[in-house]
């Protein structure tokens, strides 16, 4: 198995840097204010396809040899890596056909049509999804690019660790969500090999964190999927993990479930004080600073990955939480 190490992720960065700038890492007074630590938000909503995957295909899709280039590209995915993947494609002038579960929201559906994707619905899970790619991949020849267990895929996300060292780098805390595990994979793995005492929390849903039950049952093992504000988090790890699980396990000092009260809050806090509309998942390091389920001792990142969710589906998390705002005496 091949070592992913931080000089992999330096040439990730040179790769993509030169379609990807750095995204914006800004300070939330009011978080800061409640946490008594400076607190910044590193932007990925801010990417071309609205979330921090974008990184990862890029980074794995120019790095094709030409022959697998031709062949065109398949993957699996809960919406976000599926729109980066096809956007990437599109920008090589290659083919991509994306593998959703029907629970994928229609939002994010809409994308990947527009983007040019060749879609197929099928299942009801990722994992569900990812065996229909995978009779794709075997039948058409495409070359997979998987969502997150790959070493160009983890090298890509790692990035975002590169970029904040260098606009912040007396960093000690960096939350973000937890799923498949790519994004902290990356990202811990560079904290972590710069500064081992820099803490890493991974947060997940209460229901349905594939990632936080494999490594306490010691194996991949696949988790129920349940209705959550923050869909980007759900789906399995893979019964062959082969990178993610061990890099997650080694670089991730905790991880949290949050409930989805807790993730509400978070994305009504970033849309009242910073008028970001954001999905669940990208909320979800802000929503555990406020919590306190994540106790920084010093300054603090969160890493807000993504913007890709319907208007209905945000107004419904957020409109209870302003609402006893206003509410309040």
């Amino acid at each position: 198995m091949k070592t992913i190490t931080v000089r992999d992720v330096w040439i990730a960065r040179n790769r993509i840097r030169q379609t990807l700038p750095p995204t914006p890492l800004i300070p939330s007074a009011v978080l800061s204010e409640k946490t008594g630590v400076p607190v910044y938000l590193k932007l990925e909503q801010m990417q071309p396809t609205g979330a921090f995957k974008l990184r990862g295909a890029v980074n794995m899709i120019t790095s094709l040899p030409p022959e697998e280039k031709k062949r065109g590209v398949v993957t699996f995915s809960t919406g976000n890596h599926g729109f980066a993947t096809a956007y990437a494609a599109a920008q090589a002038g290659m083919k991509a056909v994306v593998c959703v579960s029907s629970h994928v929201p229609e939002t994010k559906i809409h994308a990947l049509e527009a983007v040019g994707a060749e879609l197929h619905i099928e299942g009801e899970s990722q994992d569900e999804a990812a065996k229909v790619c995978a009779r794709l991949q075997e039948e058409k020849g495409y070359v997979l690019i998987p969502p997150f267990d790959h070493p160009a895929i983890i090298a890509g996300q790692g990035t975002i660790g590169l970029e904040i060292l260098e606009e912040l780098p007396q960093v000690q805390t960096v939350a973000a969500g937890l799923s498949g595990g790519g994004l902290l994979s990356g990202i811990g793995l560079v904290m972590k090999e710069t500064d081992p005492a820099v803490q890493v929390a991974g947060l997940s849903v209460k229901k349905g964190a594939a990632m936080d039950d494999s490594i306490q049952a010691g194996r991949p093992v696949a988790s129920p999927e349940h209705p959550t504000h923050a869909d980007s988090l759900l789906g399995g790890i893979g019964s062959a993990n082969r990178y993610t699980m061990p890099l997650i396990t080694q670089y991730v000092d905790e991880r949290i479930r949050l409930s989805e009260e807790s993730i509400a809050r978070g994305m009504a806090f970033l849309y009242e004080t910073h008028r970001f509309v954001v999905e669940g998942a990208a909320a979800v390091g802000v929503s555990a600073l406020l919590d306190g389920t994540v106790k920084p001792t010093g300054p603090a990142v969160a890493v807000v990955t993504g913007n890709n969710v319907g208007i209905q589906e945000h107004r419904q998390a957020v409109l209870p939480w302003l609402s006893n705002q206003q509410d309040a005496p």
